[in-house]
């Protein structure tokens, strides 16, 4: 075992174990947060491109596009520098206020597709019968259209989801101390850089098995019994 040590000492890591505990949750919680704020925002989203009002649309539109075409790096830059020029109150606000800020508009222009393709999934059959019987556009979303068109984007939304929680490791450069932050930790004062950025890899390998499962346990469940037979 003395060729692991050389190459993977666990001893130096676990002396680090609480401090790799602290950016974990560092990490769940800023994903967390920003995962919901990024489903109700891409919500709105999605209903307003649905919609048929332009003069919502078109800022819509250039939010997701902007979004899409811009790294999440020099987002989080703008969002970091350039909320408390934009907004004065914002000077007082700690660096994970601004990196949930950052996630969660990334973040939120993605949800936003993936909701509208689930809402145009919904069969149309289904609408018009909910118009036929008398319910009004907010009854049809509340009632036919949201329900499945989000039950049609689970499988997706999961993966966004473990998309999320990786990029949460670029929040390290506006120094949030993240589960990141706790591997560069390590190897700044101990010069252990396999054993800093192997456990990083080690950590959000484990995540992404965990969401892939869950992703997995979903479609099963969404399938039904003839798929979970043949499967």
């Amino acid at each position: 075992m003395s060729w692991l040590l050389d190459y993977y000492n666990y001893n130096i890591v676990a002396q680090y174990l609480d401090r790799f505990a602290v950016g974990m949750r560092n990490t769940m919680t800023a994903a967390g947060i920003s995962l919901v704020l990024s489903v109700l925002i891409g919500t709105a989203c999605a209903l307003i491109l649905l919609g048929k009002s332009e003069l919502l649309r078109r800022p819509v539109m250039g939010y997701i596009a902007f979004i899409r075409a811009t790294p999440l790096l020099v987002q989080i830059y703008l969002v970091y520098y350039g909320l408390p020029a934009l907004l004065p109150f914002a000077k007082s606000w700690n660096d994970m206020v601004f990196g949930v800020a950052a996630l969660t508009l990334n973040s939120a222009a993605y949800m936003a597709e993936i909701i509208r393709a689930g809402i145009e999934s919904v069969p149309q059959g289904q609408i018009e019968g909910a118009k036929a019987v008398g319910m009004t556009y907010a009854q049809r979303m509340r009632h036919i259209v949201l329900p499945q068109g989000f039950a049609n984007t689970l499988p997706p939304l999961i993966g966004q989801t473990a998309v999320l929680i990786k990029d949460t490791s670029l929040l390290s450069i506006i120094t949030v101390f993240e589960f990141t932050s706790a591997g560069i930790l390590l190897n700044s004062e101990r010069v252990r850089p396999n054993e800093s950025f192997l456990t990083i890899a080690l950590g959000y390998l484990t995540i992404y098995c965990l969401m892939l499962a869950l992703s997995h346990a979903v479609k099963t469940r969404l399938a039904g019994p003839a798929w979970n037979a043949q499967g």
